[in-house]
């Protein structure tokens, strides 16, 4: 039994009449008397009552019609579901990102715009930092994720440079720090620290430690570690010292923290969405297709 042939006996069972059904169909009429013989003879059972002018169903037959119309359907839905994924327009995007990048800019922006543009399609996002993240797309429990310190090159990802965030100075609101018109480093000195653990980025912790020590901070009086930039502004909100954090942390600080420019600190961090290069998700191709369209991502890759 074929789809062709409980599309053929609906069409009878409906129009109750084969030269209607034949036209409805657009097949020739013993064509389709054969193929509603070809079916009787396999379900071993009369699905019609010949009248003098056209037919009706027999008792099978009506009962038969039922499970058909639902049976095809349930196929045209199928289709049409499987059609939507293979057009990007539906599916499951699993995308991760730095809860700093979330609060304003392009990571927003793009979920915003993927949800108004894929309402049929489940985006699942995951918070986590941005090793934690590569691990996770190179594992294929993330399609993609929007992280920093992204590798210049790796045979397995792909990669689209989103924005530069820079990191700044988080001090409490009443701070002598916010009376300065021009913050260096060297200012810092004696200022107490909430740092960032090196685990967490090893790299970058190096690098901030290099840059500090160039400006003369060389040794920063460090009084307590911060696993990530929301408990860093917690501690800076309770007057336990200074920390640094990325520019954006503007738009979600207490009240009692004030974001600071350091003028002589030249610490860009990119901002990268990452993806396997092996991943061919349509849904994905839409989605990093509709982060390219985005206004400030076309800025960051021009220039």
């Amino acid at each position: 039994m074929e789809l062709r042939h409980l599309r053929y006996f609906v069409a009878v069972g409906e129009e109750q009449h084969y030269g209607r059904a034949a036209r409805r169909l657009r097949v020739a009429q013993p064509a389709l008397s054969r193929q509603i013989q070809d079916l009787e003879e396999e379900v071993d059972f009369k699905l019609f009552e010949r009248l003098p002018r056209g037919v009706t169903l027999s008792a099978a037959g009506k009962l038969f019609l039922e499970d058909a119309r639902r049976i095809l359907q349930e196929v045209n839905e199928a289709a049409a579901r499987a059609g939507r994924v293979a057009r990007g327009q539906s599916g499951t995007m699993r995308i991760g990102f730095t809860e700093n990048s979330s609060w304003r800019g392009v990571v927003p922006d793009s979920f915003r715009r993927f949800r108004e543009q894929q309402p049929n399609a489940d985006l699942q996002l995951q918070p986590a930092p941005s090793l934690e993240q590569l691990e996770a797309i190179r594992a294929g429990r993330l399609d993609a994720g929007f992280v920093n310190f992204m590798p210049k090159t790796d045979p397995e990802l792909q990669q689209l440079s989103v924005a530069i965030q820079h990191v700044e100075l988080a001090v409490p609101q009443r701070h002598p720090l916010t009376k300065l018109k021009r913050l260096r480093l060297r200012d810092l000195m004696d200022a107490p620290f909430i740092w960032f653990p090196r685990r967490a980025a090893p790299a970058f912790y190096d690098r901030m430690m290099h840059e500090c020590f160039r400006g003369g901070l060389k040794s920063p009086r460090i009084v307590q570690e911060g696993i990530n930039e929301a408990t860093i502004l917690s501690l800076v909100s309770t007057g336990m010292g200074v920390g640094w954090v990325l520019g954006s942390a503007r738009w979600r600080c207490p009240e009692t923290v004030v974001i600071l420019p350091v003028v002589d600190l030249n610490m860009p961090l990119p901002l990268a969405l990452a993806w396997r290069r092996d991943n061919t998700s349509p849904l994905l191709a839409s989605f990093i297709g509709e982060v390219r369209r985005l206004p400030g991502v076309r800025a960051v890759n021009r220039g």
